[in-house]
């Protein structure tokens, strides 16, 4: 408990921490917050080069919106009614024209008709805890046998290996993400060191990137342990520490740390209106503002725990919200974190490891390259580790908290508004014991088939509670063949899904028809997550027009539709990502009565998932039918395959 803590003298250190500008750390959010962070040298051409994010065509997006609500809708008079709505909206006479006519004016008029509103929407204006509703984690694999087993030699291996790859990204030696089609935008990579998240007094959030800093400002990395923040400098006269050196400083971290410090770190994890007042309680000391400082322009934080998580749930919740204790109704792990770096790398003290990924202005997959090099680095006893210096680097800089009682009254209230949100989830995990090569031996697409298996396993899951479908299923593709491309929704049900669904546990189907409206069914998501990545989606479209409304004018009837409505409550939130390196990975459910669903379908041998929700959803019930959901399909096209020799 905090009153059990013994009390902390803060050294203060006058001339190790230069005079803060208060405004930066408190607001108010500056205008051109995001432009003043430099562009990566050789993905400054993209720029020009990518084409911009279009606004599709009224009439198709409304088309296409009418075959997401069919399968959706509870009888067909509720579909009748919302197809006369969404025609009465596109009609000449209809708003949708003037607000398509809008929409297309802000298009010509910036680079991005969607960022400003995405970044507010979707990120910036949220003011639920990001932790649960927001990160996102990857559980990385074990230290390469190679290398020292100590968990001060993996996290300086993970330290090293991302201080190679901030340099080369920043030098303009990393190659663009793409297809054979082509190049993928790479702006938000800028967002992915020597940055982080600020809470705002004023209900809006922004990010500030510190990387136009001279060069004495830049590569020093935050380690926290037992709550208490150090500085490393990893990067002295311009030479990347080795691995051996990074070992002894971070070693020394350990040895150095023996007692808990005041938890400041589970400030980060609060509602963010709350965040932002506790973070403008402790801007206003001089001493404080100079280690927040300090922390944002921090390359990355390590964050050394003292959990020893074995199993892949057990890693997964660590990761994703650190320990948690039930005996004083604290999360314990949270007071050893800092939620708002993008980048945070977690060692544990089994020298297991993992990320845990801020999400706002950076999506996840430039941290799953990052990770992915990283960790093929490591694994690589080629890699060069560097060599030790004949000088020693200086030793790591405690950064302590002057911690008043209102802080430490704050630290308490935020410990225990963290353990209840966390303590609110229930998580469920599944390898199956088939993967993609099997899937393609079936000439199937594998993200087809795990989204087969989601709607077979949720349909399920509801008839046999006797409840009917409340929501729609989301899942991201990625919009980054455009600049400053981000998402766009693959609305996955349809009725083809749904048919294909419906003849998996009818006996009257026979084998051959299931399998032709699994075709079918894939077919249409193929084609669905194709239109997606192109920009012609339905929800982005939506949205955009609706912001085009003036103040004053009426919300078109279009909007408060209950079937509308309906299809864009994400009670299943889908995403894929793959990494060799990560057994597991994650977030968290997006609405009260849904699940989050993280797979990977990218081994060859397995498929992963993991299921995410509040505790008082069926979760391994769901998770139960997920893993007869994938023997059927297995079953179904095997059986297929067997018939036709």
């Amino acid at each position: 408990m905090l009153a059990r803590l013994p009390p902390f003298k803060v050294r203060r250190r006058p001339l190790l921490f230069r005079k803060i500008h208060m405004p930066s750390l408190t607001g108010p959010r500056p205008v051109d917050w995001k432009a003043a962070a430099p562009p990566i040298p050789n993905f400054a051409a993209q720029h020009h080069s990518l084409p911009r994010l279009p606004v599709p065509n009224l009439t198709a997006t409304l088309e296409r919106l009418k075959t997401s609500l069919l399968p959706l809708a509870h009888s067909e008079a509720e579909f009748t009614d919302a197809v006369k709505k969404i025609d009465a909206f596109g009609s000449h006479a209809g708003s949708g024209s003037l607000l398509q006519s809008r929409l297309l004016q802000r298009a010509s008029e910036r680079e991005h008709w969607l960022e400003e509103w995405w970044d507010d929407l979707g990120y910036l204006g949220y003011r639920d805890s990001v932790v649960v509703n927001v990160s996102y984690y990857y559980g990385f694999d074990g230290q390469p046998a190679h290398l020292p087993q100590s968990p001060a030699a993996r996290a300086a291996g993970l330290a090293r290996g991302a201080l190679v790859f901030r340099q080369k990204l920043l030098s303009g030696q990393v190659s663009p993400d793409g297809t054979k089609e082509g190049q993928f935008c790479m702006d938000t990579y800028r967002w992915m060191f020597d940055c982080c998240r600020i809470p705002g007094l004023h209900g809006l959030d922004w990010s500030a990137s510190h990387a136009g800093f001279g060069v004495d400002e830049l590569g020093h990395i935050i380690l926290v342990r037992r709550n208490r923040f150090w500085k490393l400098k990893g990067i002295i006269n311009g030479r990347i520490l080795s691995m051996t050196e990074l070992e002894k400083q971070i070693q020394y971290i350990y040895d150095s740390t023996t007692e808990e410090y005041p938890g400041v770190g589970v400030l980060t994890a609060s509602n963010r209106d709350v965040w932002a007042k506790d973070h403008a309680h402790l801007a206003a000391d001089p001493h404080n503002a100079s280690i927040l400082h300090t922390i944002h322009t921090s390359a990355f934080l390590i964050s050394l725990d003292t959990d020893t998580p074995s199993s892949p749930i057990a890693n997964s919740r660590s990761l994703w919200h650190g320990s948690l204790s039930p005996s004083t109704l604290d999360a314990t792990g949270l007071k050893n974190r800092w939620v708002d770096k993008p980048v945070e790398f977690i060692v544990f003290d089994n020298a297991r490891a993992g990320l845990m990924g801020e999400h706002s202005v950076m999506d996840g997959t430039p941290t799953v390259r990052m990770c992915d090099e990283v960790l093929d680095w490591l694994a690589d006893p080629a890699f060069d580790l560097g060599a030790p210096s004949a000088i020693p680097p200086p030793k790591p800089e405690p950064l302590d908290f002057v911690v008043d009682d209102t802080t430490r009254t704050a630290i308490d209230k935020a410990s225990k508004a963290a353990y209840e949100l966390a303590d609110s989830q229930s998580m469920s995990y599944h390898l199956t014991s088939y993967g993609k090569a099997a899937i393609k031996a079936f000439r199937v697409s594998p993200d087809s088939w795990a989204q087969m298996i989601i709607q077979l396993a949720y349909a399920r899951l509801l008839r046999a509670r006797g409840l009917n479908r409340e929501g729609g299923t989301y899942e991201a593709a990625t919009t980054r063949r455009y600049w400053k491309g981000r998402t766009e929704t693959i609305r996955v049900v349809t009725s083809q899904s749904d048919a294909f669904v419906l003849a998996m546990d009818d006996p009257r189907v026979s084998r051959e028809d299931r399998k032709q409206l699994f075709d079918a069914a894939g077919k249409a998501h193929i084609a669905l997550a194709k239109a997606a990545g192109s920009g012609e989606g339905v929800d982005r479209h939506m949205l955009g027009m609706k912001m085009c409304l003036r103040e004053g004018e009426p919300v078109p009837e279009l909007y408060n539709d209950p079937l509308y409505k309906r299809s864009g409550n994400w009670v299943l939130s889908t995403s894929a990502v793959f990494s060799d390196h990560f057994p597991e990975y994650g977030w968290g459910e997006v609405v009260p009565e849904g699940f989050g669903v993280a797979y990977m379908t990218g081994y060859d041998d397995r498929l992963q998932f993991t299921v995410t929700s509040r505790k008082e959803m069926p979760n391994q019930e769901f998770m139960n039918e997920i893993t007869r959901a994938a023997v059927d399909l297995y079953d179904l096209h095997a059986g297929q395959r067997k018939s036709m020799l």
